[in-house]
């Protein structure tokens, strides 16, 4: 007697990998991801083949989120040293080989294209750390934070030295929101937040004796002095250092509650909002759709960053509970950051905003991390089940 048994469909075949995606957060995904193609049609329709890049690297993130969200976290922790000693290399190979642009040394050139390596620590830096935690579980001691700190220290060091302070910014944070949920003391980071307190307003009462183009502002590049005091005043030059911020503190304002309506911000299309399409995009939305669509934006990232942060509190591990916390609050720097400098209260620092600006190595680092939330849902059902 022979037994027949009957193949599966292709759909039984291929369904495992589509299941366990969280719905809420995907959700949140693709309407941020519809928000920014509509904003690059209008702010780049006539600027080259803005859209059809965004939109060619917005599939491009959605295809390494996919790929990346298979990956158990268990076998992400084991790739956490690797990834980590990888990034330090290439930053340091930048510093002796890499590529000057503007000033900068932050590129290399690999093949054909110039890579920024500086983006891997912005994932590998919240990996190393997490993964340091993790075997350090229950037996915490003052001298693993101290470590913790030397190796977060190290990558940022040599961002900054690129000089690159947008991307020091968004690895620091990384790396301490991770060292910040293992249970670094408030009684720390307390005296450090009255500090920086003092310091800036300090830098706010001194201003006019600080700004003087004579001053030299220690540990700092003269072109990072001039964005301070240019935030703190920059109507000295309206037509110089003073413009980014001016010019889109015009198109947020010219908004109005409803906007100017979809392709016709005059700020935007006449050109008098610098980099429309990258850092300063928020600005051109803002112009064309008012305080509406910037609180249904704002209210998009909210969403994000809610639902990432309940995905951290569920993770079964420790190292996907610092690992998921960690990447959803970058989310959060990244929008304070960009938001802050654009609104002029903060300096203008090459920070993108996610979904929206125009980059491909930015976008795929957003779908890196967001795979990595997936994953961590996933591993999350797959234990309760």
């Amino acid at each position: 007697m022979s037994v027949v048994y009957e193949k599966p469909s292709l759909w039984a075949r291929i369904a495992p990998v589509f299941q366990g995606f969280d719905g809420p957060l995907l959700l949140a995904i693709v309407l941020l991801t519809a928000g920014g193609l509509v904003t690059m049609y209008s702010a780049g329709f006539d600027n080259g083949t803005r859209f059809g890049d965004h939109a060619r690297n917005a599939l491009l993130a959605f295809g390494v989120m996919f790929v990346v969200a298979q990956i158990a976290p268990q076998r992400v922790a084991r790739l956490a040293p690797l990834l980590y000693a990888i990034g330090v290399a290439l930053l340091v190979a930048t510093m002796l080989f890499g590529v000057t642009k503007k000033g900068a040394t932050r590129w290399l050139h690999i093949g054909v294209v110039d890579f920024q390596p500086s983006e891997v620590l912005k994932i590998a830096m919240p990996l190393m750390l997490a993964w340091w935690f993790q075997r350090r579980e229950g037996q915490l001691r003052l001298l693993d934070f101290i470590v913790a700190l030397l190796l977060l220290v190290v990558p940022v060091g040599l961002i900054v030295k690129q000089p690159d302070l947008g991307t020091a910014l968004l690895v620091l944070s990384g790396g301490m929101y991770v060292i910040f949920f293992a249970g670094l003391s408030w009684r720390l980071i307390l005296p450090v937040l009255l500090l920086a307190s003092v310091a800036i307003t300090a830098i706010v009462v001194s201003e006019d004796r600080i700004c003087q183009p004579d001053v030299s502002w220690p540990l700092l590049h003269d072109y990072q002095k001039n964005r301070v005091c240019t935030l703190l005043d920059p109507t000295k030059d309206p037509l110089g250092k003073g413009f980014h911020i001016i010019q889109g503190g015009i198109a947020i304002g010219s908004g109005g509650i409803t906007g100017k309506g979809f392709m016709k911000g005059t700020q935007t299309h006449l050109e008098f909002i610098p980099e429309r399409t990258t850092d300063f995009v928020f600005a051109a939305l803002a112009e064309e759709f008012g305080l509406v669509g910037a609180a249904a934006l704002l209210a998009g990232f909210l969403f994000l960053i809610f639902r990432g942060l309940m995905i951290a509190a569920e993770a079964p591990t420790l190292f996907a509970r610092l690992l998921a916390g960690a990447v959803t609050l970058s989310f959060f720097t990244y929008v304070f950051v960009n938001m802050g400098m654009v609104s002029g209260i903060l300096p203008v620092v090459g920070v993108p905003l996610p979904f929206i600006s125009y980059g491909g190595t930015a976008m795929v680092t957003l779908g890196l991390g967001l795979g990595i939330l997936m994953s961590i849902s996933k591993s999350r059902r797959l234990v309760q089940t």
